[in-house]
């Protein structure tokens, strides 16, 4: 890692004296507000970093810097209804951006809405949307079980909008059904592809022509409660992935004489899936708990004559052991396909459709007193490319983060913070970025 200069450390602890300030004033007003009642919170977090790789690319550049996150959350209970609301605002300061004359500023927004209704004892409909606004990618991806579809910083204001419906129904005290919809429409604000006037020509597409897509997954889960701690479970889903760059992604030549060929676009990728699983959720012990899910997913490229189909494994499982009062730990693991931002032609001239990743997750939370917590949590992604020029090619992508959070009461707590990220990838663009940051919170 760089060593930060001694002018960017003075910026980082000056900026948080201020926030220690602010935030202990703050801390001091609301001290003698009555917040048992209330049905919303309020909150801030100010961090000062250092950043190592910034702009996440092979040639490391480091910036020291600040984030300023404030939340404001509201949940109501009703009589058969919850509802619930939260918005986070992110605003990210970059001295070494400032320094080359260029936006020092990256703005993030987060939207969460969620509503539970029970229309009786047996029949409970749940509705969640997420909408975020963001350029980095450990910012929308981080150590969980989605896998991600690029690992680089992309400038811009880029949307990913994910709405779950499901409806659960309790048919008998043995038997129930999930019915699900999940909707995730992505839009980057890096369009417009670049083509060259040559022979053959030359195509660099853009990350909306690329990735700009709608998601549709329907669902239809059985669950049998065999026993108090056992219950099994067999499922379907149907996948739908449009790519709606609308955009040339690629010019593909067919004759190697002559280099005609012809232009691929962003729908070329459009596919839809049959995924059908079986899967088991078990109590091992009151503080043991695990679920497993195993089947197939068959994708068809349907818009791609020289794609052909696809079968592969598709499943996830988790297992979450609370040891101690405040202290568990928790390993999951998912298989599915998804989108990649890769596309070369093979000497056939069929692109990259797809990736097929494996994703690993651990997270453990400690309480080392009864007011500091630890957690440490890890992300492993393995993608295989499907078609292309990286063909059965794979790329790895690993994040490590470590926190210790101080609350000195419920109103205000201090952190400090590592984390790691590791990008490797037959196509290039591979890197490691090191982030370490001391913050403060507010909360109310």
């Amino acid at each position: 890692m760089k060593s930060i200069s001694k002018s960017g450390m003075k910026k980082i602890f000056a900026s948080l004296g201020l926030a220690a300030a602010g935030t202990a004033s703050l801390h001091a007003s609301l001290l003698d507000l009555n917040s048992d009642s209330k049905n919303w919170t309020i909150s801030g977090t100010l961090r000062g970093f250092y950043d190592d790789n910034y702009l996440t690319a092979s040639k490391k550049e480091g910036s020291t810097g600040f984030e300023f996150n404030p939340t404001f959350s509201l949940h109501l209970p009703l009589q058969q209804t919850e509802l619930g609301i939260r918005y986070t605002y992110g605003l990210y300061y970059y001295e070494k951006r400032e320094e080359k004359h260029q936006n020092p500023i990256d703005q993030t927004h987060q939207f969460d809405l969620w509503i539970d209704h029970a229309f009786n004892s047996r029949w409970d409909l749940r509705l969640s949307d997420t909408a975020s606004v963001t350029q980095d990618p450990s910012l929308t991806t981080g150590p969980t079980l989605s896998a991600a579809a690029t690992a680089q910083r992309v400038s811009g204001n880029n949307l990913q909008n994910t709405a779950n419906l499901n409806l659960h129904t309790i048919w008998t005290p043995e038997f129930s059904t999930a019915l699900s919809y999940v909707n995730t429409y992505v839009r980057y604000d890096n369009r417009g592809a670049a083509v060259t006037n040559t022979v053959p020509p030359v195509v660099t597409a853009s990350f909306a022509g690329l990735l700009d897509r709608v998601e549709q997954n329907f669902g239809l889960e059985g669950d049998w409660q065999f026993t108090r701690k056992t219950t099994g479970s067999v499922g379907y889903q149907f996948n739908l992935v449009n790519f709606t760059g609308n955009e040339v992604t690629e010019f593909v030549i067919t004759d190697t004489n002559t280099l005609a060929g012809h232009f691929t676009h962003s729908s070329d990728r459009d596919n839809y899936s049959h995924i059908g699983y079986v899967g088991l959720q078990h109590s091992f012990l009151e503080n043991l708990q695990g679920s497993v899910q195993a089947g197939v997913q068959y994708t068809t490229y349907y818009n791609d004559p020289t794609a052909g189909n696809s079968l592969g494994p598709y499943g996830n499982a988790n297992l979450v052991y609370t040891y101690a009062p405040g202290s568990y730990a928790q390993i999951g693991f998912s298989q599915s396909r998804n989108a990649t931002d890769q596309l070369g032609q093979d000497s056939k001239g069929r692109i990259t459709q797809d990736e097929e990743s494996s994703v690993v997750f651990v997270s453990i939370n400690h309480p080392l007193t009864p007011r500091m917590m630890a957690t440490l949590a890890g992300h492993y992604q393995f993608s295989v490319y499907n078609g292309g020029e990286n063909n059965n090619g794979s790329s790895q992508m690993y994040n490590l983060s470590a926190n210790v959070a101080y609350n000195f009461n419920r109103h205000f707590s201090s952190e400090v913070g590592y984390n790691f990220d590791c990008y490797t990838s037959p196509a290039g663009g591979n890197y490691t970025r090191n982030r370490v940051y001391l913050g403060f919170t507010a909360s109310y």
